[in-house]
This record gives C-alpha cells, structure tokens and sequence, in this order.
C-alpha cells in the first residue's frame, strides 16, 4: 500500500479483514495525508489545515465517526456577502442560484469550459449576480480554474448532491484518523511512516516497491500487487527526486487520464483570536455568522466554527486567487488574511489588538501532495473512472481522484475508493467473499 491517507487506512484495513498481509508505506511523518489538524490550546476545536467539512450523505465518514464515538454537526448559520460597494449583507439564497445554472450544463452537448460556459449568459443583466457567484463557487468551493475545468464534470457534482449538504466533525477528523490506526493496527497491519516510495517495479502477478527509509536507507518490498493511494498531482509529477517511477511506465490511458485531473489551488490560513470580537461588532449583528464572503479580496472566504463558539476563523482562498497568492511565505499569508478579515468587518485596528496566532500550510508546494484536491478538465469525463481501472490485476488505485460518483476531492470519497479499491485487490488474489 502506499500512502496512509483515508483512502490508504480504509483499504488497508479492509484488505486486512481478508486475512491478507498489508503494509503500508507513507513518506510523511503522521498518517492522514491532506487530512492534517492541529490542536488548539484555546479551544476544543482543532484547526484543521486540509480537508474540514463532510459533503453530502458521506456513509462511510459518517459510520467511522459513529464507531469512534463522536459525530457530526450541520453548519448553520448566517452568510455575508460584502457588495461592490464594501458593505457586507445577509445573503440568504448562498450558492442555490450559482449551482442550478452549472447544474443545467449537463444537458450540452459537448463538454466545455466553465468560463466559456457562464459566457453564454454574461448578457443578461438578470443574470449578472448568478454568474458571477457561479464563478465565485466554481473557484472557491471546487478550487479550480474556471477557463480549464470541465463543466460537465461540476454539474454532475451538483446533481449528484455532494455539494449541497454539509457538515463537521465535532471533534474534526482526528477520531476518523484514530478508529482507522486501531483497526489497522489490531489487524496486523505495518504502517511505515517517513518512508517514501521512490520505484515501484512490475510485472503481471509482482511488485517490487523501493521506498526510502528514516534513515536515508533504501529498503524494497516484494507483493503480489499494490495499492496506490499517492495524488494525481504526485503520481504525474516527472521533474525532480521526489517522483515515483513506475518500471515499466503507467499505460498511456492512464497517462492520458492523469492528464485530465488538475490539482486544484487552495490556500487556507487559520487565525486564533482572544475574543470573537466579531460577535460584538455592529451592536452583536454578526453573532449568527457562518461564512463572510468578498470576491475582491485576496481571500475571498472567511468562515467561523458556528454553530460551534469558537476564537478561531478560517480564510480561505481558492483556484486563480490561490495560484496568485502561492508566492508569499506563510508569515506573510497570515498577515495578509488578517488584515484581510479586519478590512472586511470594517475594523482593521481591533482585529490587530485581538489576534494572537495564525498557521497555514502550503498544499501547493508540498512534494507530497502537490494541490489539494482534484478536479476533471475540459474533456476529461472518463478521466476518474479510467485512473481507478487496475492494471493486470497487479497495480490498483484509489484515493479521491479516482471517486467518479461525484465525490472527488473529499474525504469520503477517499475512504469509499479505498474500499472498492480494496475489493478489487481481494477478488485478483483470490481472497474475496
């Protein structure tokens, strides 16, 4: 197995319920892959620097939680949209507008691109607002580039749900993460951290993997098959040591497909105040506030834990505003989302005074991740479903790229692709049922 995020954990665990030896091997130092939280002295709710929400029904996310004694929790509350003229205003119609018009490019013809798409509507001046929120969620919530990203493929996001109903883990992800390691581990499971495979060597039926160990020591592992969970953006990257070389190369319908799943772009920031000065502000009108939005801004998201009272807020920007932010070191992010949140309440000097710490982390420059989650381009429509497809019954695939079922980029779409993954591997070795 390589790779020890929820798609890894899941399969291992799975592949180890049929008696199969598994291990697992991960180049990180922690097991969860984009899943990361950081623990907060200040409050019980952990920062999280990748993945936060759950989208849609999630089954298998909502089952781990339940089986690790917590739960999740709906996000309510109140979202303000700042208008062109910099004053925030209650927005209570969210996203419906936006995603109903992407949801109807499932009845094109062809695919085509999200800009060239919401073009076709840019004369309508009834339409101008839903447009440019159509755009503003294609960028932010699906962190993608609207002039490359496939239109078909978000529509078939929103139909399918997904991107709809959303929820938190009340305790964030940590206890997913934990249930997953116990179970692995009481299986028999090996989970190799700071061990990064650098050659996987096949043949129909063997593999041998070559990773690099702790200590700067080569170690390789032979199997019947493996299981690659690594990102779209880690399994195309060629350029530098940090590749995996497959010996022979992938086949070229998966070259082809991988070159049709984009990393998105995602910077987050989260920031720790003393207070939640923003629940007192404007005689206490924003204490019910969710989401602040300002497409303007360089982070044109920023959300609190509600329904959950918290110091903490999140900022957030994502596609092209990330892409353009990818230059500034974290300590300039952190200020720059700082200064960002106190201009949008209109109270940049009492931000200042409150704010005590912040943290961010880049996906985009991580060798291991190399984006945050993925998205199809135009004319990629078979694109997850061809990456997922085995090789020779020897190499197989998962992780969220792979989901074609519309949960690409999330978790449970991580977890329920290690599973089939796992199934598939079960049945090639003659061990399913």
């Amino acid at each position: 197995m390589v790779g020890a995020g929820a798609a890894g954990l899941a399969a291992a665990r799975s592949l180890a319920a049929h008696s199969l030896r598994v291990t697992v091997l991960e180049a990180r130092d922690r097991v969860g892959g984009r899943v990361w939280w950081v623990p907060s002295a200040r409050t019980a709710v952990p920062a999280e620097l990748g993945a936060e929400f759950i989208h849609g029904r999630a089954q298998e996310s909502m089952a781990l939680l339940k089986d690790a004694g917590s739960a999740a929790i709906d996000t309510g509350g109140e979202s303000w949209t700042c208008g062109e003229d910099g004053v925030l205003r209650l927005d209570e119609s969210g996203f419906v507008s936006a995603t109903n018009i992407l949801a109807e490019a499932r009845n094109l013809a062809g695919d085509e691109s999200v800009d060239r798409y919401l073009r076709r509507f840019q004369r309508d001046e009834s339409l101008r607002d839903t447009v440019a929120a159509a755009r503003a969620f294609v960028e932010g919530f699906e962190a993608a580039d609207p002039a490359i990203a496939s239109v078909r493929s978000i529509a078939d996001e929103v139909r399918s749900g997904v991107d709809y109903a959303s929820s938190r883990p009340i305790s964030g992800y940590r206890p997913i993460f934990e249930r997953l390691c116990d179970d692995c581990a009481g299986a028999g499971v090996q989970i190799a951290l700071s061990t990064a495979v650098k050659r996987v060597s096949w043949r129909p039926g063997a593999v041998d993997v070559t990773a690099m160990g702790p200590l700067g020591t080569a170690q390789t592992i032979r199997a019947r098959a493996v299981l690659v969970t690594l990102p779209a953006g880690v399994l195309r990257h060629r350029d530098d040591d940090t590749a995996v070389l497959f010996e022979p190369g992938l086949p070229a319908a998966k070259r082809e497909a991988l070159a049709k799943i984009e990393m998105g772009h995602v910077v987050r920031v989260v920031l720790w105040f003393r207070t939640a000065f923003w629940e007192r502000i404007c005689e206490g009108r924003y204490c019910g506030a969710a989401f602040f939005r300002c497409p303007t801004q360089p982070f044109a998201g920023y959300w609190t834990q509600v329904p959950v009272r918290s110091e903490m807020i999140v900022a957030w920007a994502g596609g092209p505003k990330a892409a353009a932010l990818s230059g500034y070191s974290h300590e300039e992010l952190i200020v720059r989302a700082l200064a960002g949140f106190g201009a949008l309440l209109g109270e940049p000097e009492l931000a200042h005074r409150e704010f005590e710490a912040g943290v961010t982390h880049d996906w985009g420059r991580d060798p291991f991740a190399r984006g945050a989650y993925s998205y199809v381009r135009v004319g990629g429509g078979n694109a997850r479903a061809e990456l997922a497809t085995p090789v020779d019954d020897t190499l197989f695939f998962a992780g969220e790229a792979t989901s074609d079922d519309g949960q690409g980029g999330t978790v449970n779409g991580a977890l329920q692709t290690g599973e089939r993954a796992a199934s598939e591997v079960a049945t090639a070795l003659g061990t399913s049922g």
